[in-house]
């Protein structure tokens, strides 16, 4: 199924392709020098991938207001249709990561098929027991896994096994729990027992996962419980998911730390004790402000890649990290933005693939603090974009991917297909 035209994507390719080359050539030699093979570099990037989040193709908003976009997705067909552009574009998001019951589907088999027909396949599954849905018997105002009532406990549980058995008609081997529970008082909860409570029904949920996958915990330092949250950071979350066995694992994502936190240690902290699940990648300047991959702190996220990179090539056991993008996009059409958020995460790849391993390793056993930071320095410095434009390229996708997105006029077409949506209330999703 073309969602974008190929002869509009060889001929945007085409005005840029001796370009390219002569840019790709000339990096090559420069890194030839420092004995780094530019080829193998960009093999890696072809065989790297991040997941989209089906809600990211959708406009974001504020605890204040949302303002619709144009041609929004009206249902998941829809969002899967827009992934699809991304991943035709970008060559290097194939997965989709749904959200129940948000993404509710009457034929999870027929969802499966059409999703294959756009060459994507299904990520993680997210459950949701933070909001109430319309119709169900127990409200998660004051909490879902953790809930001082065991019905409201009950009912959570049971919404996370029938995400799983959705995930397993789509072809998922993941499901992913983030909860909102805490407190915005002080003794408002019991600390001790709401943690118990938590492990007590993750436990029944282990308990349902098929023996291929996986569950992801994720922790939130904060919001929407402000004064404490129970499973508010890796710590917690660690615990947790020690508690429940070797299928859980611990997620990352960059913007649900306290501001300053060192996120690349909290990262090798879990990938030694073998308990990274992977990652939502996205920015943040203030807290969880799920901004744009790298558009904040693009070092940062090299230094969580360096991290990654260094795993990889210590061929640390059992290291298989997942990767999605996790963003609100408030002021921006989502597809480029998720298009940019994808490319970045490549960038940041394939900058901590240049870093020499054997120097750092030298410089840090010699405790040499301005080589071994400037050993990073030069990975982080390298203008790799004839890489991500060359990779893109062998592999269908578009060498300028805003600009030929932009020329495709896909946002005009589906702007008249799809009813323009009413500006509702507040909710960043």
């Amino acid at each position: 199924m073309t969602l974008v035209s190929t002869d509009l994507i060889a001929s945007e390719n085409a005005r840029l392709a001796e370009h390219l080359r002569s840019d790709y050539a000339h990096l090559g030699e420069q890194l030839a020098r420092q004995g780094v093979d530019i080829d193998s570099v960009k093999e890696k990037l072809k065989s790297f991938s991040v997941a989209l989040p089906s809600w990211g193709v959708g406009t974001g908003g504020t605890r204040f207001a949302r303002f619709p976009g144009a041609g929004e997705p009206r249902h998941v067909f829809d969002k899967l249709q827009d992934c699809g552009v991304v991943h035709q574009l970008a060559r290097c998001t194939p997965g989709v990561s749904l959200h129940l019951p948000w993404d509710h589907c009457s034929d999870f088999g027929e969802l499966r098929g059409h999703a294959n027909a756009l060459g994507l396949h299904f990520d993680a599954m997210n459950s949701n027991t933070f909001s109430d849905q319309r119709g169900q018997a127990n409200s998660y105002k004051f909490g879902s896994l953790t809930h001082s009532e065991a019905g409201t406990r009950a009912q959570a549980v049971e919404h996370n096994l029938e995400v799983i058995a959705a995930g397993r008609e789509l072809g998922s081997k993941a499901l992913t729990v983030w909860i909102g529970d805490g407190s915005n008082f002080p003794g408002q909860q019991h600390f001790r027992r709401a943690f118990d409570r938590y492990v007590e029904s993750a436990r029944e949920i282990y308990a349902a996962l098929p023996s291929d996958w996986r569950m992801f915990l994720e922790h939130k330092t904060c919001e929407p419980a402000f004064y404490a949250t129970v499973i508010q950071d890796w710590g917690s979350s660690y615990l947790a998911a020690s508690a429940l066995g070797p299928k859980a694992q611990c997620l990352v994502d960059l913007g649900h730390h306290a501001p300053n936190v060192n996120i690349e240690l909290i990262v090798a902290r879990l990938i030694a004790s073998g308990k990274l699940a992977g990652f939502h990648f996205n920015d943040s300047k203030y807290g969880d402000d799920d901004l744009d991959a790298g558009s904040v702190a693009p070092y940062r996220l090299f230094l969580v890649f360096n991290e990654l990179v260094a795993a990889a090539y210590e061929q640390v056991q059992d290291f298989n990290p997942s990767y999605m993008l996790d963003q609100s996009h408030n002021v921006t059409d989502p597809i480029e933005s998720l298009m940019i958020s994808a490319a970045q995460v490549q960038r940041s790849y394939a900058q901590a693939l240049l870093v020499d391993r054997q120097a750092l390793d030298v410089a840090q056993q010699g405790n040499d603090a301005i080589a071994a930071s400037q050993s990073l320095k030069a990975g982080f410095e390298t203008d790799v974009t004839p890489i991500l434009k060359q990779a893109r390229l062998e592999q269908g996708g578009a060498i300028d991917l805003l600009a030929c997105y932009r020329a495709s006029g896909y946002r005009a077409q589906v702007a008249a297909e799809r009813p323009a949506a009413m500006a509702g209330g507040g909710g960043i999703v």
